[in-house]
């Protein structure tokens, strides 16, 4: 059992940053993969990005040179920072956790981007 605690999400202006949090806790597994993803109104939820526990990346081609997706294991926390945001990067966005056996959702964070 895995549960995931997010915080960050905000209102800013286009060109501005955030970066999203979450922390993981109960019975986590050494290798795992942990990633956000994103849901706009009347849209799927799509993949933003993900990291493993070895620290391989992968990222959406729409955010790519924009945000960045890194982990402290320690911690086991996972952060999405979030720059050059544009009014099409507003969504709700979910943390996520997968390990062999099974698969965690955080809450889920609004994040809104208007000028």
């Amino acid at each position: 059992q895995v549960q995931l605690v997010e915080s960050g999400g905000g209102l800013v202006q286009p060109g501005g940053s955030l970066r999203l949090s979450c922390a993981a806790s109960g019975s986590i597994f050494s290798v795992n993969v942990m990633g956000w993803y994103r849901q706009a109104p009347g849209k799927q939820r799509e993949l933003v990005a993900d990291i493993t526990s070895g620290g391989n990346t992968n990222y959406v081609d729409s955010v790519k040179g924009r945000f960045t997706i890194s982990r402290d294991n320690a911690k086991n926390t996972v952060y999405l920072q979030m720059n050059s945001l544009k009014p099409e990067d507003t969504a709700v966005y979910y943390c996520h956790y997968s390990n062999y056996y099974h698969g965690s959702w955080g809450q889920g964070t609004q994040v809104t981007v208007s000028s």
